[in-house]
Order: structure tokens, then sequence, then C-alpha cells
């Protein structure tokens, strides 16, 4: 009777495995080992990483910390001086040093008047704050020696408070050159206005006005003079009285008002007016200290500042009057009512506009 014969899978024997896991080479015929025991399966791949990829690490020092710091977001243009470095002694030095460096630049520029006047021979005023004989000399040595007052407020905003300059500017830390061109429209408005009004009332009075043509030759030097200077000079006062006063105790308050009534107050007090021209500066200074409050920055009181001046110093310059340009004193009681007419028209006008173009008040 025939045997089954073994097939492939035992010619090994039968204590062998069968298939592949023979062990291969002189072990098959003995005891069959396993190849090895079975491998664990592949660990997935990470995800692949979303950028930014990590860099290296830098070589060298870190990098400074920033000198001056920006007040924090949704700050009131009074309280801009009021940043993480605020310290109680950083206003009062600053106010010190402004007050010092002023007083030695105008020593400096009367030293630089008197070379002025050795060297060409023009003659020196003998009395009073005048500087030259020369009325439009006077006027503009008198006009640059105000405006010196803007790079010192700015420097010490940036040295002694260690706050970007262009807070004092307004609560977008710089000049709104856009918006400041539609105040000085609206000022123009206002000016215009006040003056016709004041005009009127004074001649109804019985006052005169003081209108007068002195012809091209006088009234060009003068003109171009006034159109050079006033914008400096009034926007360096309008940075120290607005600025600089009202962001000053603004560190410490929290309201605008006093502020913007002690901001005035010097203001008043730096002009030689008497009677009822103290109640006019005192007025104007504190609508432009409202207004810089109210719009978050100066473009405003710069613009009707500025305009002001140059249409009041450019009637005495058409008049040919310029020794009188800087005298302040009396002013009649009718001139008040030109003055609240230009006031209305321009607060007004500036707080419809800022309201429909959405004026940045508070810091970002």
């Amino acid at each position: 009777m025939n045997e089954p014969q073994p097939g492939p899978e035992q010619a090994g024997g039968p204590n062998q495995l069968p298939g592949p896991y023979l062990a291969p080479g002189p072990y098959a015929g003995g005891a069959a080992w396993p190849a090895g025991p079975p491998q664990p399966l592949p660990r997935p791949l990470p995800p692949p990483m979303v950028g930014p990829y990590p860099g290296p690490y830098p070589w060298g020092p870190p990098p400074r910390a920033r000198w001056d710091v920006p007040p924090p977001p949704g700050t009131r243009y009074d309280r801009l001086a009021r940043t993480p470095l605020h310290r109680w002694w950083r206003p009062i030095a600053g106010t010190a040093a402004i007050i010092a460096a002023f007083l030695a630049l105008s020593i400096v520029v009367g030293l630089v008047a008197f070379m002025i006047s050795l060297v060409t021979g023009v003659p020196m005023a003998q009395t009073g704050t005048r500087l030259f004989a020369d009325p439009v000399l006077d006027l503009g040595f008198q006009l640059g020696v105000i405006a010196l007052l803007l790079p010192l407020v700015l420097g010490a905003a940036w040295l002694f408070q260690r706050r970007p300059p262009g807070s004092l500017s307004s609560v977008a830390l710089r000049l709104r050159w856009r918006w400041l061109g539609a105040c000085v429209l609206v000022a123009l408005v206002a000016v215009v206005l006040g003056q016709a009004v004041e005009v009127g009332t004074l001649m109804f009075a019985g006052v005169d006005p003081g209108f007068g043509w002195a012809g091209w030759e006088e009234f060009l030097p003068a003109i171009i003079v006034i159109l050079l200077l006033v914008p400096f000079q009034s926007a360096a006062e309008e940075y120290a009285y607005r600025g600089w006063i009202i962001q000053g105790f603004g560190a410490y308050l929290r309201t605008p008002w006093p502020a913007i009534l002690v901001g005035a107050a010097a203001f008043a007090a730096s002009h030689g007016y008497t009677g009822w021209g103290i109640v006019y500066v005192f007025a104007f200074g504190t609508l432009m200290g409202w207004l810089a409050v109210r719009t978050g920055g100066l473009e405003a009181p710069i613009a009707l500042h500025a305009t002001n001046n140059i249409v009041a110093f450019g009637v005495v310059a058409a008049s040919g009057d310029m020794g009188s340009a800087l005298e302040q004193g009396e002013v009649p009681w009718e001139s008040l009512i030109g003055s609240a007419v230009q006031f209305a028209v321009f607060g007004i006008g500036v707080l419809i506009i800022a309201r429909k173009w959405a004026i940045q008040t508070l810091s970002r």
C-alpha cells in the first residue's frame, strides 16, 4: 500500500515550522527558529509645520529698549503725558528746563541782534521792548524768539518725559495736516466775519478802526515777514500754553478744566493787554484749550491763532504803522463783539466738521 509522501512544507521534519518562517542556511533540518520577532508598525509622520518657522538664535546683544514710550490706547489728549514711564517729577523738571533754556536763548538772540547792528549799521531801539529801530526787522526778531519755544517744548517732552514729541501735537502722535487744512478754512471764514462785525461795531460807536493803505513798498516787506514767521510763532505758543501746560497738569489730574484755565491765564499774562484786552486773550486761550481736548490735538488752535495773527499784523502792515504792530494795551469793549462772533463761528464749524469726519479724539 502506498504511503502518502510528505509535501514540500514537511520536507524538513515534523518539528519545523512551515514556509517562510524557517531560518535559512544550516539550521534547516534541525529545530526551526523564527527569522525574528515581527517588527512594529512604523510611527506616523508628524504633520507638516505651518509657518512662521523659528529662525536661528540671533547673534550679538539683544535690541535696545525704546527711549520714548507712547501713551496707552484710549488716552485723552490732556492725559497723553501719563505714559508708563511717568514720574511725578518729570513735568516739573521739563517745565524748569524750558524756562531756563528760553531765557538763555533770549540772551543769545539779544547778543546776535547787537552784533548785527554793529556789522550792518542798523540802529537798535533805545527804549521799550524793541530790539531794532527798523520795525520790520524788529518784528522778525521778536517773532523768531517766540518761535524758539517750539523745539524747546518738543525736546523737553522727549528728553524729560520720555514720550514721543508728536504726542504734543495730537492723539495720533503727529500733526494731522488734512485736519489742520480744514481748520484753516474755517478760521478764515470766522476771522473775516469777526473782523467785519468788529469794524461795523467800532464805526457805529464812533471809534476809528485804524484801516489805511501805505503802498506796496511798505506793505510787501512786512507781509513777507509776517507770512513766514507768524505760523511758527503761533504754533510755538499753542504747543507751550495748550500742549505742554494742559498735558503737564493732565499727568496728575483726571479733569482737563484746571489745566485749560491755567494755560489761558498764563497765555493772558504773557501779553501786554489791559482792561477788556485781558478778557479777550483769556477767552481766546480758554476756547483754544477746550478745542484741543475736544478734537484731540492742536490743529484747531494753531489754525485760528495763526490766521487771526496774520490778519491782525497784515492790517497794521497795510496801514504802514509797523512800529505799533507789537504794541498791546487797552482794547475797546466793542471789539469783543466781533471776537465773540469769531469764536462762535470757529468753534461751531470745527465741531461740526470733526463730527462728520469722525476725527480721532483718543490714542490708539
